[in-house]
């Protein structure tokens, strides 16, 4: 029973699978009569095993790379309607096939319904799976009409894998259908007799690509894609409008039928398509019989719905359509989407533009990654990791949720949680912090005291109005190139090391206790003044709630204008403002006061040192550069000490000395004379005004400039 192996017969195996094939035919013993190598018998043809019972027409053998010979024959099937392996070896063959004269078209041999239909002679009913995923008995059918034909030699079962549906779990199988297709490589008259692909591929190059990789994914997949299936069987969806001639199969062309099937769906929708069964009234109009064509019911591919949204959203409107730059305008376009639109719309959007239109709908394409936990997972309501945005906003405002997403390495799949936003949180209080600062010292800051000859200010002032000068054009093309993390850095180092810890550090000395009429606080306001519409401007972007708060605030009188932060351009710096040489002086004077800081700090963690103004240190320096730096500075003021005495040399070994700063050492001491009641400096009081003998002669000066009694 279910062996059918005949003695003497001659059979062509894989040498590894002989034995086994001769053992489920129970063949006592076989003999190798001879080797044929598998190149001998590509390019054959053998009778199929049912010749004679519908099946008369040749098998050619075909080299498949998917056979192998860990199970069977050696020999496998091929069913190109069935599965994608089959397919792909039939379609490389196909013209070698057609040379050879063999039959090319793929027989539709299973209906809807997982029956065999005509193409399966002697089958056509058998069912091969029912509609509950459960198998037929087309199986059985057809093993006893082989086992019946002599050309059965066992039978036996398999285990391998099998298709099945991801909802139900169950089994099902593949089949061709009759599609529609939009050909990727048949040269076409309204595209300069050039193919879509040419097309497409020549369209990638003429667009920039965010971020770069971008550009070398889509162009393979572009590069490697087969022609596009447009048509799908749905019962919603948005009708191929196509009549096919029922006899000769071709397209009915008339661009007055097409027309009207425009008119009739401007006017009722795609319905109308479907609620005239028959066609006969986008027929008869123009003379043609309804009776001899045949209305396609299939539906188009969602993406290719979402791929024509460029015709609608830029092409309709008048005002649009000679905006983008290839029109003769200044604008682009830009299509901002996830990593997965390479596949998707962006795909979609150039074959049907470039096909269309001869070129791609978007000048830009900006693609960014997947929201993640902070592990790194994706979220999940069942996991309960998800962030939601609306929680963020509710909990920490909508800024939190900006600068978020402005510092992300958008490129890359994005992490969120709670603890990764605390630290965002932070750098926010920071930012903040800092322009809230700005608007406390420019309520002390008006026009008439704004010095207008940069060169007459300070060097740490035309020091600040340097790097803004350097900044700004950063900034800029950060913006401009969607770089919007290196913005955040950009502006959060500035705002956090060089202004709230030096110069804001330095200058509150100056701002909060020289005279009115002093030059270097007329300058550190103009500076910081300067400083805010700036920085305000370069962030409105991301902390629009927060830039428009302080913008108001500095400018109150807008509110009633309807003025706001988003209806200025961005504030500029000019580059006369640059100073690359004092920047550079500045570089080594920092250095040094580096050192000087680091030294006060071993002091105050050693309780010895309380204020930084308490103490006068000692510094030596052995590099010239150095030294020659700190010609003409005043290091006390900008370390904020009360005294600081500069001298040539190496100093003594107990010295306080940093490794990335050589050629420095500091000798702490603390400052002589007494506590400034108003500046906290120390200083010696022989030299204070009798007037004001508790304070120093500075800020003597400062209290008669501002009308007050005696200290």
């Amino acid at each position: 029973e279910n062996n059918w192996a005949k003695v003497g017969a001659t059979y062509i195996l894989a040498k590894n699978l002989a034995e086994g094939v001769f053992k489920a035919a129970k063949a006592e013993a076989f003999e190798l009569v001879m080797d044929v190598p598998g190149e001998q018998l590509s390019g054959l043809t053998a009778a199929h095993p049912l010749r004679g019972h519908g099946y008369d027409f040749d098998v050619p053998l075909l080299d498949g790379d998917h056979v192998t010979d860990e199970a069977g024959t050696g020999f496998v099937h091929t069913a190109p309607g069935h599965g994608r392996e089959d397919f792909d070896v039939w379609m490389s063959n196909g013209r070698q096939l057609a040379e050879r004269g063999i039959e090319t078209r793929i027989p539709y041999t299973v209906d809807a319904d997982g029956r065999f239909t005509k193409d399966a002679p002697g089958f056509e009913g058998a069912q091969v799976i029912t509609d509950k995923g459960e198998k037929g008995n087309a199986n059985e059918v057809v093993i006893r009409a082989l086992a019946a034909s002599g050309n059965l030699v066992a039978r036996g079962r398999l285990k391998h894998q099998y298709p099945h549906s991801w909802r139900s779990k169950k089994p099902v199988i593949f089949r061709n259908t009759p599609q529609w297709f939009i050909a990727m490589d048949k040269a076409v008259d309204t595209l300069g007799n050039r193919t879509l692909r040419e097309v497409a591929l020549g369209a990638i190059k003429d667009t920039q690509w965010v971020p770069a990789a971008g550009e070398n994914r889509i162009n393979g997949m572009i590069a490697n894609r087969p022609d596009w299936v447009v048509s799908r069987q749905r019962a919603w969806g948005v009708p191929i409008t196509v009549f096919v001639e029922k006899e000769s199969k071709e397209i009915l062309v008339d661009a007055k039928v097409n027309a009207a099937i425009a008119e009739a769906f401007e006017a009722e929708g795609a319905d109308a398509w479907f609620t005239d069964t028959d066609g006969a009234r986008f027929l008869k109009p123009f003379g043609y019989d309804p009776a001899r064509y045949e209305r396609v019911t299939d539906v188009l591919d969602v993406w290719f719905d979402s791929g024509s949204t460029h015709a609608f959203t830029l092409e309709k409107r008048a005002d649009l359509r000679a905006r983008r730059r290839g029109d003769g305008g200044n604008d682009r376009v830009m299509y901002l989407e996830g990593s997965d639109q390479h596949r998707g719309w962006f795909h979609s959007s150039l074959l049907e533009s470039c096909g269309t239109r001869g070129r791609a709908p978007y000048d830009i394409v900006l693609t960014h990654g997947f929201c993640l936990d902070e592990k790194g997972e994706k979220m999940s309501k069942s996991k309960g990791n998800v962030t939601a945005p609306q929680d963020i906003i509710k909990d920490s405002g909508a800024d939190i949720l900006r600068l978020w997403v402005a510092a992300a390495d958008y490129s890359d799949d994005l992490r969120i949680g709670k603890e990764i936003l605390k630290t965002f949180v932070e750098t926010y209080r920071k930012l903040r912090n800092t322009m809230r600062w700005m608007l406390g010292t420019l309520a002390h800051f008006s026009e008439d005291i704004r010095v207008a000859e940069i060169q007459t200010m300070p060097e740490l002032e035309r020091l600040m109005l340097h790097r803004l000068a350097e900044i700004g054009p950063q900034v800029e093309e950060a913006y401009r190139t969607y770089d919007y993390k290196k913005v955040v850095t950009l502006l959060s180092q500035f705002m956090n090391t060089e202004l709230s810890a030096f110069y804001f550090d330095v200058r509150k000395d100056a701002l909060y206790c020289d005279p009115l009429s002093s030059h270097v606080r007329k300058s550190a306001l103009t500076v910081v003044d300067h400083l805010f519409r700036c920085l305000t401007t370069w962030l409105a972007p991301i902390l629009v709630f927060t830039a428009e708060e302080a913008w108001l605030e500095r400018y109150p009188e807008q509110k009633t204008l309807d003025g706001s932060v988003h209806l200025e351009l961005f504030a500029q710096a000019p580059a006369a403002w640059l100073d690359s040489e004092l920047a550079e002086r500045w570089g080594k004077i920092r250095k040094v006061r580096r050192v000087v800081t680091g030294a006060l700090e071993l002091e105050r963690a050693a309780k010895r040192l309380g204020s930084s103004l308490e103490a006068a240190p000692q510094v030596f320096v052995s590099d010239p550069d150095l030294l020659a730096a700190l010609s003409g500075a005043d290091l006390a003021e900008i370390s904020i000490t009360s005294a600081i005495r500069v001298e040539s040399g190496e100093g003594p070994t107990d010295a306080v000395r940093l490794p990335e700063v050589p050629g420095v050492a500091v000798v702490p001491h603390r400052a002589d004379g007494v506590k400034c009641a108003r500046s906290w400096r120390y200083f010696d009081p022989a030299t204070a005004d009798p007037a004001y003998p508790t304070v120093t002669p500075r800020d003597a000066k400062a209290l008669r400039e501002l009308g007050r009694g005696a200290a």
